[in-house]
């Protein structure tokens, strides 16, 4: 399942992102916001993330005006690894080589068009694991000590 989850800013690409999961075939939930009515991203950031810290969703898809506010509440959460992404390169990197589990976008920043192709190929781009496991584990590390 893919944990949903955008601001007022990032709402109506939320809206796209909606019809192209269901069209193609995946599960979700969405944790709003449901309108373009102002609103603060860190609270449906961290919701949406700590159903994927709890194993409810397998990973997410956050969207507000850059990507990059619902990216840094969401990497509070541990075990989070979200990325603001707006090429195709970065998108699939952040999955072969991060392993993350969140994409995060800007609709103000890409179109509807990218966005949809960035949430393909995150969706569908495995982990390599390997070499970047022992990445991984560090990162774990950090997360511990904060504790």
């Amino acid at each position: 399942m893919i944990a949903l989850a955008s601001d007022h800013g990032g709402y109506k690409l939320k809206l796209a992102i909606i019809k192209y999961l269901e069209q193609n075939g995946y599960s979700y939930k969405d944790f709003g916001c449901n309108s373009e009515e102002s609103c603060n991203y860190a609270d449906f950031s961290e919701m949406a993330a700590n159903s994927i810290k709890n194993g409810e969703c397998k990973r997410g898809i956050f969207v507000c005006g850059t990507g990059i506010g619902m990216a840094i509440s969401a990497n509070k959460v541990n075990g989070i690894r979200a990325a603001v992404c707006s090429d195709y390169f970065s998108a699939r990197c952040t999955r072969l080589h991060n392993d993350a589990n969140v994409l995060c976008l800007g609709q103000r920043v890409v179109g509807e068009g990218l966005a949809l192709e960035l949430v393909r190929v995150f969706l569908e781009t495995e982990f390599e694991g390997e070499r970047h496991v022992l990445r991984l584990n560090k990162i774990a590390e950090i997360e511990q000590n904060q504790k």
